[in-house]
């Protein structure tokens, strides 16, 4: 049973998080967390059936609507009601390793004891974890605010038996699936869909997932740039750690020595310099992907505690014998987390699509568009262009989402986070700077060859390797789209080690 994720109040972080993913692990509650939930359950139980005051969301109506109350023999239809009227969901699907890290985190979420919802509930969505059965959500509909209230309606559908999952790579009906496994659908019971739906679950795992992303783009920007940096032939200098000592950001200090730790051995960048300077995008590459190295680890923070909390509303607390009704479903903590976020990473993609530039100008030695004969040949004229246009596009996408707020729900809902449209956004950011550093890639492992016989470092010798086993050098005009492609892909499958 050792390979099992047991979930409990212990910490849980983004290492962790990955090496459930990496490892597939099935996932499974404590008895910490068993404890937790019946108790929290038998007291919720014993509370409606002792008192007559109205409780927001366990005997009222929602939103707006919270000051009509609902007689005790309605409660459970009450629930279900809540989860069908909240499937509002439209748009494209959302990818289906969020959708599983959703339901981790709902997990996650649920087990701490302060939802009330029944044992069976979570257990239930534990069984669709493990044997991936993946809830279709859709990508619209989330204000972030009463929590992600469309797409968690969408995620705990199917354990009532309705809407639709993928399951064994196709997309069914829940209801098909329940039978298969010979499952009931779960009744839900008093509390129980708005502890399913109210929470931050959305935004959360498609931040999680981001970052994870991040972690590792981080890390081949600051390659990538290196290798660039070789072809460019340009200077060491900027990279002395008595620079980066006098004006000490964290991110900065780990950029400059990873660059240098790459350099190592290279007689590309130790023989004579021509020139006395190179352009900010070479020069200033410790001070620029530094920044966004601290905003990714300010925005990994916040991430943790996030994962980490109880997010559904209203809280029950046993020991103080109160349920109390608050707004820890608020996503505005995410939504500005994920717009800077946002930012960190197009700023890379930004000074990414800088470098490109310079290496294909016919400077330094380097042939025009970094090709043998340009004129009959364009060479990497426009892979440039296509750069140019992800980097402007991550632009428009930068801005943020979280200083707008739309009113809803007749005035109760006066102040929205619009944290699931930054979640979105930031993706839409990841994914254009995965190409916008393939493109990188692809030039500055070009312009190297023009530095031969001299050679980098082992380590980027030894990457170059590895990735001319797929991308071929260009030496006369091809498709170069499918160059980009296979460049993607090639980082797509590198692998790095998260650190805490």
């Amino acid at each position: 049973m050792d390979h099992f994720h047991y979930i409990s109040s212990e910490v849980l972080n983004l290492e962790t998080v990955s090496e459930i993913i990496a490892h597939q692990k099935p996932l499974a509650l404590s008895e910490e967390a068993i404890t937790n939930i019946q108790k929290c359950r038998a007291y919720l139980d014993k509370k409606i059936a002792t008192n007559e005051a109205p409780i927001y969301g366990i005997n009222t109506g929602f939103g707006s609507l919270c000051n009509v109350k609902i007689s005790n023999e309605n409660l459970s239809q009450l629930q279900e009601n809540l989860v069908k009227s909240h499937a509002c969901g439209i748009g494209d699907e959302v990818p289906l390793e969020i959708v599983k890290l959703m339901l981790l985190l709902k997990i996650q979420s649920l087990s701490y004891g302060h939802s009330g919802v029944q044992l069976q509930t979570v257990e239930r969505l534990i069984e669709f974890y493990n044997n991936d059965i993946l809830p279709v959500i859709y990508t619209q509909g989330s204000l972030g605010a009463s929590g992600d209230l469309a797409p968690l309606a969408h995620l705990s559908l199917p354990i009532l038996g309705e809407g639709e999952v993928y399951f064994e790579g196709k997309k069914v009906p829940a209801s098909g699936v329940l039978k298969h496994f010979n499952w009931q659908p779960i009744v839900l019971q008093s509390k129980e869909g708005l502890a399913l739906l109210n929470g931050t679950q959305f935004m959360s795992a498609y931040g999680t997932y981001i970052l994870i992303k991040a972690a590792k783009y981080s890390y081949l920007a600051d390659l990538i740039g290196t290798i660039s940096l070789e072809g460019f032939d340009g200077r060491q200098e900027p990279f002395n750690e008595l620079i980066h000592f006098i004006r000490p950001h964290k991110g900065q200090i780990v950029t400059a020595t990873r660059v240098n730790e790459f350099l190592e051995g290279s007689q590309i960048i130790s023989q004579k310099k021509e020139h006395v300077q190179d352009p900010y995008s070479f020069r200033c590459i410790p001070q620029v992907h530094g920044a966004s190295k601290d905003a990714i680890d300010y925005v990994k923070k916040t991430f943790k505690t996030e994962i980490n909390s109880v997010t559904d509303n209203p809280n029950i607390f046993i020991e103080s014998d109160m349920i109390v009704s608050g707004g820890n479903f608020h996503g505005q903590p995410l939504a500005i987390a994920l717009d800077f976020l946002a930012i960190a990473l197009a700023e890379l993609g930004s000074i990414s699509e800088r470098r490109t530039y310079q290496l294909i100008s016919g400077t330094r030695g380097l042939p025009a568009f970094l090709v043998d004969n340009p004129g009959l040949n364009s060479g990497f004229m426009i892979p440039q262009y296509t750069a140019a246009s992800i980097a402007s596009q991550n632009k428009q996408l930068a801005t943020p989402a979280s200083i707008d707020s739309i009113v809803s729900s007749n005035g109760q809902e006066d102040h929205v986070s619009m944290g699931a449209n930054a979640a979105t956004k930031c993706l839409k950011i990841m994914e254009n700077l995965e190409r916008i550093l393939a493109i990188e890639l692809m030039n500055a492992s070009q312009a190297i060859e023009f530095r031969r016989p001299l050679k980098s470092s082992d380590f980027i010798e030894m990457f170059l390797k590895s990735y001319r086993a797929e991308v071929p050098l260009v030496k006369e005009d091809r498709i170069l789209h499918y160059d980009i492609q296979n460049s993607v892909t090639f980082l797509n499958s590198f692998m790095i080690e998260l650190e805490d």
